[in-house]
C-alpha cells in the first residue's frame, strides 16, 4: 500500500509532506487547516463535479479563510502578502 501511494505521487508530481521523525508537530499548521477545510465545508457539501469542488475550496479560501486569517494576525494586505512568501518558503 505504502508503494502504490508512493508511486501515485511520483506519477502526479506530488511530494510527499511528512514530519522529521521526533517532530510531531511540524505539519501542525497544514493539519490544522484541512482539519478545519473538511469541517467547514467540504463535509457539509455534495459536489457534483471536482471542477465545482475545486471552484468551492477556492472560494472558501479566498473569500473566508484567507480574511479570517488577516484580522487575526493584524497584518496590512503587504504584510500579509509577505507572511505567507515566508512561510511557504520556510516551509
Amino acid at each position: 500500500r505504502s508503494g502504490d501511494y508512493q508511486n501515485f505521487l511520483k506519477r502526479n508530481t506530488l511530494i510527499c509532506s511528512m514530519s522529521a521523525v521526533g517532530h510531531c508537530g511540524d505539519n501542525a499548521a497544514c493539519e490544522g487547516f484541512f482539519g478545519m477545510l473538511k469541517r467547514e465545508r467540504v463535509n457539509r457539501r455534495k459536489y457534483r463535479t471536482l471542477d465545482i469542488a475545486k471552484a468551492d475550496i477556492f472560494n472558501y479560501i479566498e473569500r473566508f479563510h484567507n480574511p479570517r486569517m488577516r484580522r487575526r494576525l493584524a497584518k496590512s494586505d503587504l504584510e500579509f502578502s509577505a507572511f505567507l512568501e515566508t512561510s511557504v518558503e520556510t516551509g
